[in-house]
């Protein structure tokens, strides 16, 4: 059995970062991915677009740089606008980069011996498989990983453990864009006036859609799954189930009353519900809303991002936002990515140690990557200097994240 110095479990953009990023500072690299293609929500989700990722300001300064900006840049340089392209950059990112990846195969069992992770089992198409490694990261989204390892963690808001809601993403072609955007406000008052009556069953508040993936592409962000646990194998079984079915009732929606939509075509739903919020760890730090709206200054801060206190309800309709201004940006600290139990494992992605209420600020992709590049890098100066993930000298990361471009002032 071959012994690695690190495995990412999640080949998410989380994932990605951590794998590359290590990889790089010259480990071995096994990515342990559940799905048979890398990008996670992007991919099999279709989560569009990135959320905002530089200042508000004249300036406009990258927030998310490093290799966040590398992987928008590969994808630019394909001269496309379909985010299907994603794949074959993250696919040349850890290929070029010697990761060892590992498609459809789920971890469900870890070993543990003491403070340390020692081993992980998944479940693959060739049986179960055993794998070590010293060190290892859960880029996974859900937290599967450290959740298997025990580590302390919280499902949804500390109040009654309620989760952002979750979101069947789906894509139209053959829409008059144009004119849609004419459309929308009357559009959104219609929509409100069917919910009301009962003809709708969406608790949403309104339409949200997003354009810019083509002519004639309306990617729909609206539909909006309560109460239920995606940590849960039945509760997100029904989710899914109800997810589509919104998915319908939107696309019919439209369809009869939009003059830009009545020629659509649904060309594309998501694989997988979207998910906004799950597990999240309880670490050495737990971010919370407060430090986020005073932009608490971390000594050991190793991402920052400018993105919105952003809950849709978990409870049905409505949506509570908090925005930051001009060039203001919050951090995020490295002690916000290290559970308390183990000394090789970090976290890194959604699943890190927040309040349910800063998770929804820094959940978004691009932090995501910025928290996967901290990681990776963060175990191999571990590695180089003879400590572990706690004992790490986070000034020397921070120092390298910096010569890679990331911002972590």
């Amino acid at each position: 059995m071959k012994k690695y110095d690190l495995i990412v479990v999640g080949g998410g953009i989380a994932g990605v970062a951590a794998a590359v990023s290590a990889a790089r500072e010259g480990l071995s690299v096994l990515l342990i991915e559940r799905t048979g293609q890398l990008g996670g929500a992007m991919s099999f989700s279709l989560v569009y677009p990135f959320m905002l990722y530089f200042t508000k300001d004249a300036e406009r300064r990258i927030l998310c740089g490093g290799i966040f900006t590398e992987m928008r840049e590969r994808f630019a340089k394909y001269g496309e606008k379909s985010w299907e392209f994603y794949k074959f950059v993250f696919d040349d990112m850890v290929t070029e980069a010697g990761v060892q990846v590992l498609f459809h195969a789920n971890v469900f069992e870890v070993r543990t011996e003491g403070r340390r992770i020692s081993g992980v089992s998944a479940s693959t198409k060739s049986g179960v498989v055993t794998f070590e490694a010293d060190n290892y990261i859960d880029a996974s989204g859900d937290g599967e990983l450290m959740f298997l390892a025990g580590c302390d963690h919280q499902v949804g808001r500390e109040s009654d453990g309620l989760c952002q809601p979750l979101t069947t993403c789906f894509r139209l072609d053959n829409v008059d864009i144009d004119l849609f955007l004419k459309e929308r406000p009357a559009l959104n008052a219609l929509y409100d006036r069917f919910r009301q009556e009962g003809k709708l069953k969406n608790p949403r508040e309104n339409i949200l859609a997003f354009t810019g993936l083509g002519k004639n592409v309306l990617h729909l962000n609206t539909t909006r799954v309560i109460k239920h646990d995606p940590t849960d194998a039945f509760s997100i079984s029904d989710a899914e189930l109800e997810g589509r079915r919104q998915v319908y009732e939107m696309f019919r929606f439209l369809k009869e009353n939009s003059e830009a939509c009545k020629n659509a075509e649904l060309t594309a739903v998501a694989g997988h519900i979207g998910v906004r919020e799950s597990r999240k760890l309880k670490g050495e730090h737990v971010l919370t809303a407060d430090e986020i709206k005073n932009m608490v200054d971390f000594e050991d801060t190793v991402a920052v991002g400018n993105y919105e206190i952003d809950i849709h309800n978990p409870e049905g309709t409505g949506t509570t936002l908090y925005y930051f201004n001009g060039g203001e940006y919050y951090k995020i600290p490295y002690r916000s990515l290290l559970p308390k139990e183990y000394d090789n494992l970090l976290v890194a992605g959604r699943c890190l140690s927040a309040t349910h209420e800063a998770h929804s600020a820094v959940r978004i992709m691009p932090v995501c990557a910025c928290l996967g590049q901290a990681a990776g890098v963060a175990i191999a100066v571990a590695r180089k200097t003879g400590r572990n993930g706690h004992s790490v000298d986070v000034e020397l990361v921070r120092s390298r994240l910096e010569e890679l471009g990331a911002v972590v002032d």
